[in-house]
């Protein structure tokens, strides 16, 4: 990982709407320009985590994971936008690069979450928030954030 550990908090949840609830009081108090990187195996509930983020930003969409399309868009107030990527597909950076993913990295008008990060940790930049999730049952999830 390229980023300096400075703060760890670490959560327990036991419903995915507790996630959701977690995540939507982070979001309220995420920067434009931030980054989110979401750590987890396959079901440990990322993109339920990102649909609690969005509804703390006050997006009222349906949030689905971008498996297929790689990125989802969504306008937030005032021009702002979050993006959504889910990188499972992806190889490498260099696929993300071919793909466009520059276009999203450190955007200024927005807050991007990456599911599976660790395909392009080496262009991400160093200021990035990291969301591990680990599933302890079937409800259950341990939640570390590392700002």
């Amino acid at each position: 990982m390229r980023f300096e550990l400075q703060e760890i908090t670490k959560y327990f949840t036991d419903s995915e709407k507790n996630t959701q609830d977690l995540a939507s009081n982070f979001a309220k108090n995420i920067e434009l320009g931030s980054m989110i990187a979401l750590v987890g195996n396959l079901g440990a509930g990322k993109t339920v985590f990102v649909r609690g983020f969005a509804r703390g930003l006050g997006i009222t969409d349906i949030i689905c994971s971008p498996t297929f399309s790689i990125i989802r868009e969504y306008p937030c107030k005032n021009s702002k936008w979050m993006y959504h990527m889910d990188l499972y597909r992806i190889n490498d950076s260099a696929t993300a690069l071919d793909f466009g993913i520059q276009e999203y990295i450190s955007r200024p008008d927005a807050i991007t979450l990456i599911e599976w990060p660790e395909r392009i940790y080496d262009i991400l930049p160093k200021e990035i928030i990291q969301v591990e999730i680990k599933r302890i049952s079937d409800t259950k999830r341990e939640i570390t954030i590392t700002k």
